[in-house]
């Protein structure tokens, strides 16, 4: 008499070594969970159920993940397993075992495919980095048109700008002001200045050397 368990059983799939469709070279382990359903089919229709499980698992493994690719396999992982679940399962049914999950446990990379993996992350950081910037500056310059056009119909903005500026930079210790002063004070001076050169100067008649200057005119006498 030959006794067979019923319980849930978790085989190990040992590592296999895989190449996947894209022509990488992989090792993968898995883990099985399995039991008897029907005990008469594990003793008489299979010599030893367990052992032609596994190999049922490590052919059907390296089967399935060699038409994979890396990136499928690494992303898609519960798809995977439920094919391979669903490929032993059909195979295992004569033999009276009942395959409940089948998990692929571990990929290992080589490392020079870890090294390039870890470029194309970097790289994938830097490109959202300089999205991220070039957005921000896209952001700031429309902010900064508006700005400008506000700043267009209303002059006084401007002032109100120049004088938050002075604040921020006077709440700072130790820092050296420089203060822009605009044109417009300086407006009323320039013109007053241009209005004075244009006006022609008044002075004496111009006389040769050596040229007597001409006498003022005599008072006439009144005659008595």
């Amino acid at each position: 008499m030959q006794k067979v368990s019923l319980r849930v059983v978790a085989m190990d799939v040992p590592p296999q070594d895989v190449i996947t469709r894209d022509n990488i070279s992989i090792k993968v382990t898995a883990v099985l969970y399995m039991r008897v359903q029907d005990p008469v089919k594990a003793v008489i229709g299979v010599e030893n159920y367990r052992y032609a499980t596994s190999q049922l698992a490590q052919t059907t493994l390296r089967s399935v993940l060699g038409e994979t690719e890396l990136d499928e396999l690494l992303m898609n992982r519960e798809k995977i397993n439920d094919i391979l679940k669903h490929i032993i399962e059909k195979r295992t049914e004569d033999w009276g075992v009942e395959v409940s999950a089948v998990e692929v446990k571990d990929v290992d990379l080589p490392p020079e495919m870890k090294r390039a993996m870890a470029r194309q992350a970097e790289a994938e950081r830097e490109r959202r980095a300089k999205i991220i910037n070039a957005e921000g500056e896209l952001q700031a310059s429309e902010k900064l048109a508006q700005a400008a056009r506000i700043i267009g119909r209303e002059p006084a903005a401007i002032q109100l700008r120049y004088l938050q500026t002075v604040t921020e930079i006077a709440s700072e210790n130790k820092s050296t002001m420089i203060f822009p002063l605009p044109l417009d004070l300086f407006k009323g001076l320039l013109e007053s200045g241009a209005r004075r050169a244009e006006t022609p100067a008044l002075g004496l008649p111009e006389k040769a050397s050596g040229e007597p200057l001409s006498a003022p005119p005599a008072n006439d006498k009144v005659r008595g």
